[in-house]
This record gives structure tokens, sequence and C-alpha cells, in this order.
């Protein structure tokens, strides 16, 4: 009987997981074919409002086309005919340009050698140093018969570093998790293509961010604990006190959020998004619910599995236990995780923001001055927002875990 049950709920897990990845994929279609019917065509290269490369000339109404490419340095020659001391309030700062011999590793233009521009300017404080055998990103400007004319050396080349770092936290949640390490990497991947292919062309489509959040939110809570943990009321459980924390810490954010009058474009990055042309343009303030609602998720979800995990473990080795100290157990529970969690969130959204903190504080902002910036006033909305959440998910998921309990014994008894 346990080996055909066994079997039973592995047979289920896989189906499971069938059914996840073709709604998936059908959900994602729709966006997939919106976002197509705006790209160019196979082949070109959009340089809509680039500037033409120096000393060339383009033919009337057109632009020179660019592309960017991955390259290796074989070679760093400075320029000194380009070079130019100049006088700063510093000191003496100069402007250092570089001509770098690169072998072109990507694009239309693979295995060819071009050379690169790189302005070292000491002025800045954020200047590439460069070094030969470096694998770098370029940027290649060609003429109309698609040969290069100039090429620009934009970024270094970290991609490879980030896969390596990415192998080796797969390996270790495959070592140390075992099936469940797989699991994850599942809910994972399912979290990235929900928001890669779901919340994020569904934004920019001009779907209400705040409405599309939630319920990618939602399906994305259900789908990861029902593939870790299984469909049982443990997860249920898990699972209501998730999306009912999440809720709460999205009306909070909006309430206060509607108070304080902010505008969400505290951040440079949201106003860069003013600049994209659009018939309506973006719902900032619903940008800003959203990100807090998306920042909450993880540790909401992690607080509701502990407590509907460890009740439950509670109950298989105590079945006698009443319901009221089930209740009195959980909110124990409850209350030892709640202070971490909590923690943890503000550390998030602190660290996040600790060059600007430090930044007020070198210039002696006075507190009244910072704290009433839209951008700080919006960070600590976000963090008391979703410590809110956290807090009212630890009631929730205990009531539900000891109301789900209490159904499964009375159907025992009968």
């Amino acid at each position: 009987m346990d080996i055909d049950h066994n079997r039973g709920n592995r047979s289920n897990h896989y189906s499971i997981l069938a059914i996840i990845l073709a709604v998936l994929i059908l959900m994602s279609f729709p966006f997939v074919v919106r976002g197509e019917d705006n790209a160019p065509a196979e082949g070109t290269v959009s340089t809509e409002g680039t500037a033409p490369a120096e000393g060339i000339a383009p033919a009337e109404g057109t632009a020179p086309a660019e592309e960017t490419v991955r390259g290796k340095i074989l070679d760093i020659t400075e320029n000194k005919e380009k070079e130019n001391d100049l006088q700063y309030s510093g000191g003496e700062m100069k402007i250092i340009y570089q001509d770098i011999k690169v072998h072109i590793l990507s694009g239309e233009h693979k295995g060819e050698t071009v050379i690169a521009q790189n302005v070292i300017d000491e002025r800045m404080v954020y200047n590439l140093k460069l070094k030969v055998g470096q694998e770098v990103i370029t940027q290649i400007v060609e003429d109309n018969d698609g040969k290069v004319v100039n090429a620009y050396v934009t970024e270094i080349y970290r991609q490879t570093y980030l896969t390596y770092l990415l192998i080796l936290f797969l390996f270790s949640l495959v070592v140390f998790g075992k099936v469940k390490g797989l699991k994850t990497i599942v809910t994972l991947a399912i979290t990235g293509l929900a928001i890669l292919k779901l919340l994020l062309p569904g934004i920019l489509a001009g779907y209400n961010p705040i409405l599309l959040t939630v319920g990618i939110c939602a399906v994305i809570t259900a789908l990861s604990l029902f593939i870790i943990s299984g469909i049982n009321r443990k997860s249920v459980a898990a699972i209501i006190g998730t999306t009912g924390g999440v809720l709460v810490a999205g009306m909070i954010a909006m309430i206060f959020g509607s108070l304080a009058s902010l505008t969400g474009l505290g951040e440079q990055e949201t106003q860069m998004l003013a600049f994209i042309p659009r018939e309506n343009g973006f719902d900032f303030e619903g940008l800003l619910f959203t990100a807090i609602i998306i920042g909450a998720l993880g540790a909401i979800m992690d607080i509701a599995m502990s407590i509907s995990s460890s009740l439950y473990e509670i109950e298989t080795l105590k079945p006698e236990i009443t319901p009221k100290e089930l209740v009195r157990a959980g909110m124990n529970i409850g209350g030892d995780v709640m202070g971490t969690m909590s923690n943890t969130l503000i550390l998030a959204y602190v660290g996040a923001s600790l060059p600007l903190l430090l930044l007020f504080m070198a210039h002696a902002i006075p507190f009244q001055q910072f704290i009433n910036w839209d951008m700080i006033s919006s960070e600590v909305v976000r963090a008391l927002a979703g410590s809110i959440g956290i807090i009212l998910t630890i009631p929730l998921t205990t009531i539900v875990a000891t109301i789900l309990r209490k159904k499964k014994k009375e159907k025992a008894e009968r």
C-alpha cells in the first residue's frame, strides 16, 4: 500500500509539472506574439536615436548600423595624439585615449579584428581598466556596405563568471537538497519565466501592474509550494497565508503611499521610463506598489511555509493536540520567526540603499530633510508594509492550518 501510494504521489508530481509548463507556455504566447509585432526584421539592427560615426556621412534619411558584440582584447596601446591634459579643482587630471585591438567573438563580424576606442577620464569615478586577454563588450558601427568603420569598448564581459556562479548555486541545491533541490530549481525556472514572459511584457503592454502582479504572485506561490511540498493541507495553508500576507502588504503600501503622496518617481531608473514612447505612459505609482509586493513575496512565503510545516509536524507527532494548543504553538513559532524575517526584509532594503545613506551622513543632511524625500519615503513604506505583511501572515497561516486540520479530523471520525 505504501509503495503504491508513493508511486501515485510521484506520478501526480510529474503530471503537475507537465501541466504547469504547458500553461506557462500558453499564457506567455500572446505576450511573445505582441512583442514580435513591433520587432525589427531578422538580421536588422535598430539604430533609432543614434548619432552617425565620427567622420562618416550616412546616406540621407539613414543612420549607421550599430551592433553590440563580445570580443577578446589582443593588445592595448595609448593614443598620445588624442590625449589632453586638463586642470581640475582636485589637481592635474588626464584623459587617456586607448586603442584596443579586439578579436570579435560573436555577431556578423565574428572572427574579424577591429581597433576599438576606450577613454579613461580621471575626472570620473568609474572607468574601464582593461587588460590584454580580457573579454569585453564592444559596440561596432557599420557603413552602408556593412563594413566596420568605428568601434567602442562599452563594458567588461562578466557573463562567464556569472554563469559559473549560477552553476555553483544549482550544484549546491542538488547536492544538499537532493530531490527537493531539483524541485527548487524547477520553481525558480517557473518564477523567472513568469516574470520575463508575463509580468514585464504585461506591464509594457499596458495592463494594470498591481492586479497583474497580485495574480502572478498568487500563481507563483501556489505552483512553488505544490511542487516543493506536494498537494496537501500543509501547502494549502501556506498558500492562503502567503496570498493574504502579500495582499495586506500591497493594500497598506497603496493606502500609505497615497496618503504620503508618493509618486514612484524617486529613483533614476524609474524616471528613465518616462522617456519611453507610449500612448498612455506608465502607472508609476502602480509600479512602486508592484515592486513592494514582489519584494515582500519571498519573505512572506518563507514564514508561511515555516509555520504551516511546523504545525503539520506537531500534529503528526501529537495527533491528540487540541485546536487551541495548535494555535498557541503556531503563534509561538511565528513570534520567533517574525523578528528575524522582519530584520531580513529591512536589512535587505538598507543594504540596497547603503551608498545613499552614507552620502546623506557624509554631507550631514538633516533627518527631517532626507526622510521626506520621495525616494527615501518610498523605501520606508516598502520595508514597513512588507514587515506588516509578514506579521499578519503568522496568525492567518496558523488559523488556516488549524481549520484544515479540524476538518480532516472530523472527516476521519465520520
